[in-house]
């Protein structure tokens, strides 16, 4: 085995993104309840610290921060902060909630970006860097400091900045590769030459966050913690801007799968990976490529002859992991009409869901309905109805629709929508029975969308009663949402869907 930078079984500190740079993806956009719902996943998850948000960027991404920050107890809750005054008094303002705060503020080091982007010279870039993480101590104590573009940095002067950064007290210096440029040798280079060349860095934790946009992320990633970096942020799903970050899922279970070789270890509860990945996509209305790694439908699954004679043989040659070790159950439990709600909560436990009670009736009820629907409910069927969420508050219900469609005729829906106490109904014509009924729900709403950017639908699970889920993705002037519905009715679902959507339009 190769020599490995550190002390051997190191714990590698996980850095969960997914609510900032994730959320900065297009169409990935997430409200405070959805937030929150990750938050308490990646809690469970057992993350070391969640970035909640940029806190100056908007009122939104300031309140959504200060509310993660009050709700979990168990994580380290950060906000990022440009390496100005009132952008790190933002990040304090909304993270000081928190039981463990973080500010995490940053300043780019490339050329290209100092020369364009912020017309600094590198001293000037070196004098923020000092006054803003001296700056940042003062309010909080723990600080985590960026150098934006890191890897197409000087390697000198980029040595210059973290060890200034270092001086001034940040417990924590990141080396970003942020525009995914990199290669996994060019990243344990730069970590080696900045643990050999930089005063004082064996006084900060050295972190690694990489972005995806030559597909590797997560190599650059593993690369950096095996040259000594104590740290590694990345996202849920590998969500992130353009191709995206280095995903959590992968990172995790390529250090659980190669302890040995590697060194080091997680805090991660791996068994709750599938449960995370499910939420996020589901918030942001979609689904993983099939060949997705750990978390692809393709994952598991062996189809050739030969694979399956060697699994069935001995799982170990040609798996690495099992199922199981991500929270992906065998277990074939069937449920049907005459099972009890404790039954449901055990099958849910035993898939990994601690519900409330106000939740555990709500997916009972939930699956009642559907079993006058179906008559076996599965595991998938099970998950779909706890991860699916009306987003009503006192807007918009669902009560009555009728719809009339042929193959040469216009189609026709009639819809009946509730709203508090209110009850509104309207007909109208469409080019086929999903248009038909948006343009009815539109003239009951007004029209609040300016585009209907995206449709797609997927089935939950197998046979022709299988649960069908539709997500939709609307725009109102520079706001999307995501919509999402879910019935054995394609018809029903897109109108839940839809109306999902337009319910979180009017919440502004």
């Amino acid at each position: 085995m190769d020599s490995i930078v550190g002390t051997k079984d190191r714990k590698i500190i996980i850095f969960d993104t997914t609510l900032r740079d994730g959320e900065q993806a297009p169409g990935c956009a997430m409200n405070i309840e959805e937030k929150l719902e990750v938050a308490r996943q990646l809690e469970l998850l057992g993350v070391d610290i969640i970035e909640a948000g940029f806190a100056i960027s908007s009122p939104g991404d300031s309140d959504s921060v200060k509310a993660v920050a009050k709700e979990i107890k168990n994580c380290t809750v950060a906000s990022l902060a440009r390496a100005v005054e009132k952008d790190i008094d933002a990040a304090y303002e909304a993270v000081k909630y928190a039981e463990s705060p973080l500010i995490h503020t940053f300043i780019a080091t490339s050329p290209i970006h100092m020369k364009y982007k912020l017309r600094m010279t590198p001293e000037e870039v070196l004098e923020h860097t000092y006054n803003a993480v001296s700056y940042a101590v003062k309010r909080c104590p723990n600080v985590e400091f960026s150098a934006e573009d890191a890897m197409r940095s000087d390697r000198e002067f980029l040595a210059k900045v973290v060890g200034t950064a270092i001086k001034a007290g940040a417990k924590t210096v990141n080396i970003p590769d942020t525009v995914g440029y990199v290669t996994p040798q060019e990243m344990s280079d730069m970590i080696t030459y900045l643990k050999s060349t930089v005063p004082g860095i064996d006084q900060a934790v050295i972190s690694v966050h990489c972005h995806n946009d030559l597909g590797m992320a997560v190599a650059n990633s593993i690369a950096g913690i095996r040259a000594g970096a104590g740290q590694v942020e990345c996202t849920i799903n590998g969500l992130g801007e353009r191709a995206g970050n280095a995903a959590l899922e992968e990172i995790v279970m390529a250090i659980k799968t190669r302890r040995e070789f590697l060194g080091c270890y997680t805090g991660i509860d791996t068994k709750q990976i599938n449960r995370a990945s499910k939420l996020v996509y589901g918030i942001i209305g979609q689904t993983p490529c099939i060949n997705k790694p750990i978390v692809g439908a393709n994952a598991f699954a062996h189809e050739a002859g030969i694979h399956q004679h060697g699994v069935l043989a001995e799982r170990t040659t040609y798996e690495i992991m099992s199922p199981e070790d991500v929270g992906i159950s065998k277990n074939k439990l069937v449920l049907g009409k005459h099972s009890g709600k404790h039954a449901i909560e055990d099958r849910l436990r035993e898939l990994g869901y601690k519900l409330s009670a106000e939740k555990l009736t709500n997916v009972y009820d939930k699956f009642k309905e559907l079993c006058d629907k179906k008559k076996t409910i599965v595991d998938s069927d099970l998950e779909a109805l706890v991860h699916d969420r009306e987003y009503v508050k006192s807007h918009y219900r669902l009560e009555h629709f009728d719809v009339h469609t042929s193959k040469s005729n216009f189609s026709t829906c009639v819809i009946r929508l509730k709203k508090g106490e209110e009850m509104f109904e309207e007909v109208s014509l469409g080019d086929g029975p999903i248009n038909a009924a948006y343009n009815a729900i539109d003239k009951i709403t007004g029209t609040l969308c300016d585009e209907l950017s995206n449709y797609s639908i997927h089935s939950v699970s197998q046979g022709k009663d299988a649960l069908g889920e539709v997500t939709v993705k609307l725009r109102s002037g520079e706001r999307t949402v995501i919509g999402r519905g879910l019935s054995t009715d394609i018809i029903e679902s897109s109108i839940l869907a839809y109306v999902n959507g337009i319910n979180k339009l009017i919440d502004r």
